[in-house]
C-alpha cells in the first residue's frame, strides 16, 4: 500500500449540529470521495480510473444497479472493466426488493466505516443523487461529523450527451436487451418495485403484450416506439440528474468540481482515450491528490501514485 495513504485525515473545529455550535475540540476526520454525473457520462470509468492513483474502494450509488439482473439495461460496469478493483452494491440486491434512501446510508455509512479501517479510499459513484444527499446531509449531522468528502462532476453538454444515450440504446438492442428484458414483462403491467423500475421495463410493455397477437409490420413498429421511449425518458432521466446536481451545487452549496467530458465524445474513438485523460482523469485524480494530501504539487504525486493499466476500456455509467 501507498505510505501516503496512511490515516488520511484533518482535524475538525467547529461542527455545527442541528443549528447550534458543538465545544471545539479535535476530531479527526476520514475522507470520502463522490463521483458524480448523469447518466452515459463516465463516472464509472473515472472511478476505475481513481482507483489506479489510490488505494480504493468503490461504492455504487445508483438505485437500479443495485440489483441483480438487466445488466446489459443497466449498463453495469462489467467485471472486466472493474479491473480488480472491490465493489459494493453493484448488482447485489434480490430484484424484487425495495432499497431506500435510508436503507442505502445505513449500508454504505457500515461500509465506508469497514473501508476506511481497511485504510483504503472509499469512492462512492453513482446517478442517484438523492441518495447521495441523504447520506450526507443527514439530519443527525453524522456524516460530515466524522468524514470530509470530495465531489468529482463528469458533464457532458446536453445536445452530445443526448445523441449519445440514444446511440447506447441502440447497442443495448444489439447487445441481446430484448431477450434480456423479457422476464420482467408483468401482465398486470406493475413495475412499482425494485429493479422493474429501471428504464426499459415499462417502456417495452405493450410490445411484449401484444407481439405474439400483430402482423410483422406492426411488431416492428411497436418495437421501434419501445426504443423510441427508452431514449426519449433515458434523456429525461439525465436532465433530472442534472437539475439536482445544480441544485446540490448552487442552493445546497456543495463544493463541486465540474470535469467538462464532452470534447472526449466528440472525438473518434482512436482519439477519445487520450482526451478523456488530459480532460477528466488526470485533472479528477490531481484534485483528489490535493484532497488527501494537501500537496500542490499534485501531478507529480499523481505520476508516482498511478497504477499502469493493462487495457483502456470506456465504461460510461
Amino acid at each position: 500500500m501507498s505510505p501516503f495513504m496512511c490515516r488520511l485525515r484533518q482535524p475538525l473545529i467547529n461542527v455545527p449540529c442541528s443549528g447550534k455550535k458543538m465545544n471545539v475540540k479535535q476530531i479527526q476526520k476520514e475522507k470520502v470521495v463522490l463521483v458524480m454525473g448523469a447518466t452515459g457520462t463516465g463516472k464509472s470509468r473515472l472511478s476505475i480510473d481513481l482507483a489506479t492513483c489510490f488505494p480504493s474502494e468503490i461504492i455504487n450509488s445508483d438505485k437500479i444497479q443495485v440489483y441483480q439482473g438487466l445488466d446489459i439495461v443497466t449498463n453495469k460496469i462489467s467485471k472486466e472493466e472493474q479491473r480488480g478493483v472491490p465493489h459494493h452494491l453493484l448488482g447485489t440486491l434480490n430484484p424484487n426488493a425495495e432499497f431506500t434512501a435510508n436503507d442505502f446510508c445505513d449500508t454504505s455509512s457500515s461500509l465506508i466505516q469497514s473501508i476506511t479501517k481497511r485504510e483504503q479510499l472509499p469512492i462512492i459513484v453513482g446517478g442517484s443523487n438523492s441518495y447521495l444527499e441523504a447520506l450526507i446531509d443527514d439530519d443527525d449531522y453524522k456524516f460530515r461529523s466524522r468524514y470530509e468528502f470530495c465531489c468529482l462532476w463528469v458533464d457532458v453538454s446536453v445536445p452530445v450527451l443526448h445523441s449519445y444515450v440514444a446511440e447506447r440504446v441502440d447497442q443495448m438492442f444489439r447487445n441481446g436487451m430484448v431477450e434480456e428484458l423479457r422476464p420482467f414483462f408483468n401482465s398486470k403491467g406493475d413495475y412499482s418495485r425494485g429493479i422493474t423500475k429501471a428504464i426499459g421495463v415499462p417502456e417495452f410493455d405493450e410490445y411484449f403484450r401484444r407481439e405474439a397477437f400483430v402482423d410483422e409490420e406492426t411488431r416492428e413498429r411497436l418495437l421501434e416506439d419501445a426504443i423510441s421511449k427508452m431514449k426519449l425518458n433515458t434523456c429525461k432521466l439525465a436532465m433530472k440528474q442534472l437539475g439536482k446536481i445544480h441544485r446540490l451545487k448552487n442552493f445546497k452549496r456543495w463544493e463541486i468540481h465540474r470535469l467538462d467530458a464532452t470534447p472526449v465524445f466528440r472525438k473518434p474513438a482512436y482519439e477519445a482515450d487520450e482526451a478523456w485523460n488530459k480532460l477528466v482523469a488526470d485533472p479528477g485524480a490531481m484534485i483528489v491528490a490535493r484532497f488527501l494530501y494537501n500537496n500542490s504539487n499534485a501531478s507529480n504525486l499523481v505520476s508516482h501514485l498511478r497504477v499502469p493499466a493493462s487495457d483502456t476500456v470506456m465504461a460510461t455509467c
